[in-house]
């Protein structure tokens, strides 16, 4: 991994600095966190501005329409916005993160072609439809089913935790194929429009109270078989790229923000008087190397998935495993720093409490993380 700092990229650094320096005072005020379609608005313009600036996908490969930018311009990139305090990916995480690069990868010509010109564009937003209520962390036994009905699939089942869902055009799609199959060879990774007859979402309430899940019903739905990524019943195998990413590098903006979160902790300590205990600077300490180790992780994840073809490898597993216990552990620290004001649900900080409580759930849960750790990467055997 060579992530020096080359003349060219510097001059990068420093074009994007000056841009978002012009451009992010000319943003509109964020919406209310409750209006989505304000949000998805909001989040669609500052694509829209990036995809314009040619900054949109700079990772991507250039016949996938990004860049094909460096690993360390794709983390210059990131450093540079967060600093900034620029807008994230927002509703279309699941578009940038997960399904664009995942269609980049697997897709066929005319995929590419049809989905990820809108991705980077900021004209439509895509959902995650791959948890159900009955299958748990055991992905593979989901049972939505598509049954082959000439030209499509007629797909009745249900899902939930399906991110954005009431904003989405699309959803990645995982449907049961051929029940009689092991449950890991009889999936198929589909392309639903979320315009279909017969999709139904309910909007979940999560404990901040925001309404950024929900749970999906599907009724006959005829989503044409051309929406079909991969091969019939090679499902499973797509979605281990998909949750590469999703596990690998969808994360790496968080990590910046995190340290920076941390600065700003301590620099409340200091102003509060907090930072005279030993035991939270020692606390903080930690974290800051912790995030520090963290950051060079994901240099390694970036840097492994530009030599595998853009796919991160299972090092994205040891990644979200760590990241997610640090980042509760951060705001387990944020709550002591802050004393009273943390309890508030108007602060942003105990939002980002709430929400990191998911993060061990969330993209796979811990137990399943330690799973993948010691059987592919230790060469332990499998537990009973």
């Amino acid at each position: 991994m060579d992530l020096t700092c080359t003349e060219e990229e510097e001059d990068f650094r420093a074009r994007l600095r000056a841009w978002l320096g012009k451009v992010l005072p000319e943003l509109p005020a964020k919406p209310s966190p409750d209006d989505w379609p304000g949000r998805r608005a909001y989040d669609l313009g500052w694509q829209r501005r990036l995809y314009e600036a040619g900054y949109a996908g700079l990772h991507w490969p250039v016949d996938a329409g990004g860049r094909g930018a460096t690993p360390t311009q794709h983390l210059i990139f990131l450093e540079e916005t967060e600093r900034a305090g620029a807008p994230y990916v927002g509703a279309n995480f699941v578009g940038l993160l997960h399904a664009g690069p995942t269609i980049a990868a697997e897709g066929s010509a005319g995929q590419r072609a049809r989905w990820l010109p809108p991705v980077l564009r900021g004209d439509e937003v895509w959902c995650q439809g791959f948890s159900e209520p009955d299958a748990g962390s055991d992905l593979a036994s989901l049972r939505t089913r598509a049954v082959r009905d000439g030209d499509d699939y007629v797909v009745t089942g249900s899902k939930i935790w399906t991110s954005h869902a009431e904003v989405a055009d699309w959803c990645e799609l995982l449907v049961r194929t051929d029940p009689e199959a092991p449950k890991h060879r009889g999936i198929s990774w589909l392309a639903m429009p979320m315009d279909a007859p017969g999709v139904t979402v309910r909007p979940l309430r999560t404990l901040a109270g925001s309404t950024e899940f929900a749970e999906m019903f599907l009724d006959e739905v005829r989503i044409p078989v051309a929406n079909r990524v991969g091969a019939e019943n090679d499902g499973w195998r797509v979605t281990m790229v998909t949750l590469s990413f999703e596990r690998g590098t969808a994360f790496v903006g968080e990590v910046v923000a995190c340290r920076r979160t941390l600065g700003e902790l301590a620099r409340t300590a200091k102003a509060n008087g907090r930072w005279d205990d030993p035991v939270l600077r020692r606390r903080l300490g930690r974290l800051y190397g912790e995030f520090g180790a963290l950051w060079r992780l994901t240099q390694w994840n970036v840097s492994e998935s530009e030599g595998s073809g853009g796919v991160p490898g299972i090092g994205g597993s040891v990644f979200k495993l760590a990241y997610s216990h640090a980042r509760q552990e951060l705001y387990e620290v944020a709550a002591e720093v802050l004393g009273a004001a943390s309890l508030s649900l108007e602060e942003e900080w105990t939002l980002d409490r709430l929400s990191s409580l998911s993060y061990t759930i969330a993209a796979g849960t811990s137990q399943i993380q330690q799973n993948i750790v010691a059987e592919r990467i230790l060469g332990l055997p499998k537990g009973r």
